[in-house]
């Protein structure tokens, strides 16, 4: 078996983002451009991939991580000096090597592996990858002779007018002869409009020496999309969005608006689950069958079991079992945990607790470091009050208990089993089981208060009036 190699060119900063992140980190779809190349890359077997690095080396390491070898090109001079950097890890290896950029997130396995079989059936010591578009302005240009053959690439700034009006274009990616690919590097030169050693330079290199240069046209142009701006971002956000999409319903997956439904590019969805516009999954979220996410709600790396409903709600780093449900408009902060067929109603948050088997918290509470058992009901407006200014404190309620509406639970408290707490109590300490705790201010009733309240006599002649 021929051996593969890869080289993802990652060096430039992309001064035409505008941004303080460096172009192949942006991200499309949850997943920064160059992880997205190196992860279709990685699909088809390689032997070994190396990423030249320039600008933010160090973040795109920390980014890629052991994936990958790097190179850096200090100096940007090129593609084909970028390529260069790579040759005292790949120069003396046989096998084939694929050249793709880190900004052209589209590009698919399925795509790479058809480039490498071409090259090897064709015999070709080099294949570029190309496209036809009926726009091809800023695309080096695929120049053949009358039969066919690739004779040269020529760059936009280079082309002559009627060079420029080729349509068949360069998509930047390759497959090459490895020691083939670094013999001829060293003999391109840089005397062009741009002073810089270009990688299809190479081409009439090997045309010259008589060997097999192949192209190889796909049928997407689409999938080719390079991002060098933020207006070409959102257009390869959008793409990446479509496949995911598309994707997800040929799985078994309704989305009522898919044009308007957001999710990343590693996010899992069960079968029969249904999902309304507006909603974003992002990250490693996993949401199992039969679950429906309403509009506008976000679910950011957390788990969701079979038969959960999720309403217009913000869901982050917490798991939902099986058949629980929140909102309208709930909050689940990092570290929660719904039981099963528990219920957080609308205007809940819950932060850093978890919440057992069939428990409700119906509406406008807060529950922030807690265990809550099973078969609870927490009523309206109460409060785990966690927090004393300096630290955070934890709150445990055993199963069965009942905490009344308009409470404060002053952790660290502990209530056990069966326990009932008095609404509009200000609890501060544990009550046992079968207990109730009841901490409220005597009720007095001042006769009369109302006459001298200010507004008193306003109200008597409004009274008059209506009469």
């Amino acid at each position: 078996m021929t051996a593969k190699y890869a080289i993802i060119l990652a060096a430039g900063q992309g001064t035409r983002m505008k941004s303080k992140l460096y172009k192949v980190l942006h991200p499309v779809c949850g997943k920064p451009m160059v992880d997205h190349v190196l992860t279709e890359i990685e699909k088809n077997d390689m032997q070994e991939v190396v990423t030249i690095v320039g600008h933010g080396a160090q973040k795109v390491k920390e980014t890629l991580g052991d994936r990958t070898e790097y190179a850096l090109q200090a100096e940007q001079l090129g593609t084909g000096h970028a390529v260069l950097q790579a040759e005292s890890i790949l120069g003396q290896k046989d096998g084939m090597t694929i050249i793709a950029c880190g900004d052209t997130p589209l590009f698919t396995a399925k795509t790479f592996e058809e480039l490498f079989e071409y090259h090897k059936q064709k015999g070709a010591v080099a294949t570029v990858l190309t496209a036809h578009t009926d726009n091809p302005f800023g695309y080096g240009r695929i120049i053949r002779n009358e039969i066919g053959i690739v004779e040269k690439i020529v760059e936009q700034k280079d082309a002559t007018e009627k060079e420029a009006a080729v349509k068949e274009i360069n998509t930047g990616v390759y497959c090459f002869d490895n020691r083939e690919l670094f013999k001829a590097l060293h003999g391109i030169k840089n005397d062009n409009a741009q002073g810089e050693y270009y990688l299809p330079d190479v081409m009439e290199i090997f045309q010259k020496e008589g060997k097999v240069v192949a192209a190889y046209q796909m049928k997407d142009f689409e999938e080719s999309m390079g991002v060098n701006d933020r207006i070409a971002l959102s257009k390869a956000t959008k793409v990446m969005q479509r496949r995911i999409n598309e994707n997800l319903m040929r799985q078994g997956v309704t989305l009522i608006d898919p044009e308007n439904t957001y999710i990343d590019i590693d996010v899992k969805v069960g079968a029969d689950t249904v999902i309304e516009p507006g909603v974003y999954l992002k990250g490693k979220t996993v949401i199992g069958e039969d679950c429906f996410i309403g509009a506008n709600s976000q679910i950011v790396d957390s788990v969701i079991e079979n038969n959960v409903t999720v309403t217009s709600s913000m869901i982050e780093e917490s798991i939902m079992h099986e058949g629980s449900d929140v909102g309208p408009n709930g909050h689940l902060r990092p570290l929660a945990e719904i039981g099963k067929n528990a219920h957080i109603g609308n205007f809940v948050e819950v932060k850093k607790a978890q919440i057992g088997e069939n428990t409700k918290v119906g509406h406008l509470s807060y529950v922030g470091d807690a265990t809550l058992g099973r078969n609870i009901n927490v009523g309206c407006g109460t409060v785990f009050v966690n927090y004393d200014g300096m630290n955070k404190h934890h709150t445990n309620v055993g199963d069965y208990s009942f905490i009344g509406s308009g409470s404060n639970i002053v952790a660290p408290v502990n209530i056990a089993d069966h326990a009932y707490v008095a609404a509009g109590s200000t609890i501060t300490n544990d009550i046992d089981a079968h207990d109730m705790g009841i901490a409220r201010g005597r009720q007095i009733n001042k006769k009369g208060y109302f006459d001298k309240y200010p507004v008193a006599d306003a109200a008597k002649k409004a009274e008059e009036k209506n009469k």
